[in-house]
């Protein structure tokens, strides 16, 4: 999922975005509300994990702000309140889920994969392009009896390619879905990523899959044997 994660404490904010990162999501830092009030105007998510109290702009209020604007996708709230009133108040304005700090990292992660249910892009745990399977919860793709394990990058970029398949997709879209705000990456990340992804896929014997678009992108596109 892409996520945008809001914590104005930078030594809880890395380690969380990395956690994150490390099992496959896109998370998009963000340090304060105002911040947080931009990413949420200039992108779509799947998830909001938001801090309640956050410089400029509290976590609650993003909340609202965000279900105001008919924004649908899942908000949990973190937090060092713990009293009914306000887990009321937070799940009021629009909260799905609300976690009390201190708090296990393999809860959080437990949470984010429970909210990423709702989500009706995300349910289901394989996607299937033909016979080529990708398992979201262990980064894994198989294709009959062989299993290949991807890196995080890998992962996204192919689960991207299955969500979008015998689209092209540029060279823009790809950087706009897989990395965060405030990075650019590389002129030839991009390149090189595909060319990584090529290698696991040659594993499975499905590298032709993945097609260079000369002057445009690349798609996914199983051949027509395989596809019936």
């Amino acid at each position: 999922m892409r996520i945008l994660l809001v914590e104005d404490d930078v030594t809880q904010l890395q380690p969380l975005q990395g956690a994150l990162s490390k099992v496959g999501h896109i998370v998009d830092g963000a340090e304060d509300g105002e911040t947080a009030q931009w990413l949420m105007q200039q992108r779509d998510y799947d998830l909001l994990i938001l801090d309640w109290m956050l410089p400029k702009v509290s976590g609650v209020s993003l909340c609202q702000q965000y279900r105001q604007a008919g924004k649908t996708a899942p908000v949990l709230i973190l937090t060092a309140k713990d009293a009914i009133l306000d887990k009321v108040s937070a799940l009021d304005v629009g909260a799905d889920d609300y976690l009390v700090k201190p708090f296990s990292l393999l809860e959080l992660l437990a949470r984010v994969r429970a909210l990423g249910r709702r989500v009706p892009l995300w349910q289901g745990d394989t996607l299937e392009l033909a016979d080529l399977q990708l398992h979201l919860n262990t980064l894994t793709l198989q294709r009959q009896e062989v299993t290949v394990q991807l890196s995080g990058r890998e992962f996204q970029l192919l689960e991207y390619f299955f969500r979008h398949p015998r689209q092209v997709l540029t060279h823009d879209q790809i950087e706009q879905a897989l990395w965060e705000w405030n990075i650019q990456p590389d002129s030839k990340a991009i390149a090189m990523s595909v060319h990584r992804l090529r290698q696991r896929l040659q594993m499975v014997k499905a590298e032709d899959w993945l097609q260079t678009v000369y002057g445009m992108g690349y798609r996914l596109l199983a051949p027509e044997s395989c596809d019936r």
